[in-house]
């Protein structure tokens, strides 16, 4: 049976959500800590968990264990789901003889990253459900209502006012090439898809994200804490530094970012101190080159480096909440914009009307 789960699986194929790896690497670890042979651990958790694919990655994975393999190695079969800086504190862990441990780490550190995930998805949702609301508003004014209010104003031979020749002049624009320009948005973020898998124009992009006011500071912030948390569980769990460096780079979703770290590697590998090398950078923010050059001093790196990651995340998610709650209001005094022009645009002309009835 175990040996049907694992060749019905291709690895390379297999994945799995974020809440997933954590939920099994939380199971996992309390199953090892209470003393339970790890392979008989990864078949008890495989048995809990109620999704297919999870299963099949658990028991292919322990399958490997009971032909004699490290964790890693099993693990190393599954790259999408199990990623670099998981499998180096896995092997970090059994060298030191301290997988336990490692695991435990490994699930609050896949937990808390759900939930900052989970609280940015919920602070997006509601400002996303709104511009939505207000483009199907727009559009449904101007191409159903707006017609019908100004069509007794075209067949007279009056002057109409400015704003409501542009209003008409829209309206038609949109009922006679809407579908079209709605075939040419969607065709033109296929082309864009197309383009950014090319490396040099993800690069360019990720530049110019960097430099987009305020989206870039948030960027940058969230990509921070994220390195910053990945090097200080690694550090904490006995990756040597070097090897962390290179895997917490990896993490970096940024290509820009993800360049200068690889850059730090290379500067600390010379001798260079990590704040130092950080610091010569100038792609990372300051309180987290301050953080760590007093870890460095100290001797505690690995907890400065939490602070520094949670200080981050704690200082971008005030001010994406902040950002979202200016973003909001703004957006309603758009709307409430938009529909007093379609208002004085349907009544200017009949306030002319009445005055030349006059």
């Amino acid at each position: 049976m175990e040996k049907h789960s694992q060749h019905s699986l291709n690895p390379r194929l297999a994945r799995l959500s974020g809440r997933d790896v954590a939920l099994l690497t939380r199971q996992l670890a309390t199953l090892v800590e209470s003393g339970m042979p790890l392979a008989d651990a990864l078949q008890a958790a495989a048995q809990q968990n109620r999704k297919a694919r999870a299963k099949s990655v658990l028991l292919a994975v322990r399958s490997r264990v009971v032909e004699g393999y490290p964790l890693a190695y099993g693990l190393g079969e599954f790259p999408a789901v199990f990623d670099s800086m998981y499998r180096a504190m896995v092997l970090a862990g059994e060298n030191a003889g301290y997988l336990g441990p490692v695991l435990t780490r490994l699930a609050d550190h896949a937990e808390n990253r759900q939930f900052t995930q989970q609280k940015l998805r919920m602070a997006m949702i509601y400002p996303l459900i709104l511009m939505g609301v207000a483009a199907a508003v727009i559009a449904a004014l101007m191409r159903f209502v707006v017609p019908e209010l100004v069509r007794i104003f075209q067949t007279s031979n009056a002057d109409l006012p400015l704003l409501t020749r542009i209003l008409i002049a829209t309206s038609n624009f949109l009922g006679d090439f809407g579908l079209a320009l709605l075939l040419g948005v969607v065709l033109g973020l296929f082309a864009l898809g197309r383009l950014f898998r090319n490396e040099a124009a993800r690069l360019r992009r990720d530049h110019f994200l960097l430099r987009v006011p305020i989206v870039g500071e948030l960027l940058r912030g969230l990509e921070s804490a994220r390195y910053a948390s990945t090097l200080s569980i690694l550090i904490g769990s006995g990756v040597p530094m070097l090897q962390a460096l290179g895997i917490a780079g990896e993490v970096l979703g940024n290509r820009v970012l993800r360049q200068a770290a690889e850059g730090v590697r290379v500067r600390v590998e010379q001798g260079t101190s990590l704040h130092r090398a950080l610091e010569d950078s100038a792609q990372f923010p300051p309180m987290l080159v301050h953080l760590i050059a007093s870890g460095e001093a100290s001797g505690e790196l690995e907890s400065m480096l939490s602070r520094a990651a949670t200080t981050q995340e704690r200082d971008t998610e005030m001010a994406l909440g902040a950002m979202m709650s200016l973003f909001e209001p703004l957006l309603v005094v758009f709307m409430g914009g938009f529909v007093l022009l379609v208002v004085l645009a349907v009544l200017m002309p009949i306030f002319d009307l009445n005055t030349l009835v006059k």
